[in-house]
């Protein structure tokens, strides 16, 4: 299993290339140009940080109500659940869509099921997707779903997995 930890050590790059020279009979001059290279990589690879999730977040409630969200999770049974997205800075959208993918067990791969119209301001920075008069946002099959924020070219915006099981 991989970790987190730094291979070479402190001296690792050094000793990497002291051995390199030994084994292949190379000299330090053939190494000359390589070390800057190796030495930007070592550096930009320290500080470089890996996110799960970059911004806006997509995530799962019960319900959202004049008490804000109520029931958050990423685990629900069969009905209706609402959508949550929240970001740092406004969406940008006006129209988008709530894409439902279902993991399908036969073909390993995740499959379409389901796509909702959606209006918003193009200044919000938290909105709730939830049932309303086009789009009901029900699960009706237990399952492993991913759900997508879109905007109107299909492009993801956000993006979350959520698991629906039987009542």
């Amino acid at each position: 299993m991989w970790s987190n930890h730094n291979i070479l050590g402190n001296n690792g790059l050094l000793c990497f290339i002291t051995l390199l020279n030994k084994n292949s009979g190379c000299t330090m001059k053939n190494f000359r140009f390589l070390f800057p290279i190796l030495l930007l990589l070592a550096l930009t690879g320290i500080q470089s940080k890996g996110y799960a999730q970059s911004e806006p977040i997509l995530y799962f409630c019960e319900k959202y109500g004049d008490d804000g969200e109520v029931g958050v999770s990423d685990r629900f049974t069969t009905g209706y659940l609402t959508v949550m997205v929240k970001s740092s800075t406004a969406l940008g959208l006006t129209n988008c869509h709530i894409q439902l993918d279902r993991y399908s067990q036969s073909s390993g791969k995740f499959e379409f099921y389901k796509k909702f119209d959606y209006k918003i301001d193009r200044d919000q920075k938290y909105v709730f997707f939830a049932k309303n008069e086009d789009s009901d946002m029900s699960f009706e099959k237990p399952g492993i779903y991913r759900v997508f924020l879109l905007n109107n070219n299909d492009k993801t915006i956000a993006s979350a997995l959520v698991q629906i099981i039987d009542k």
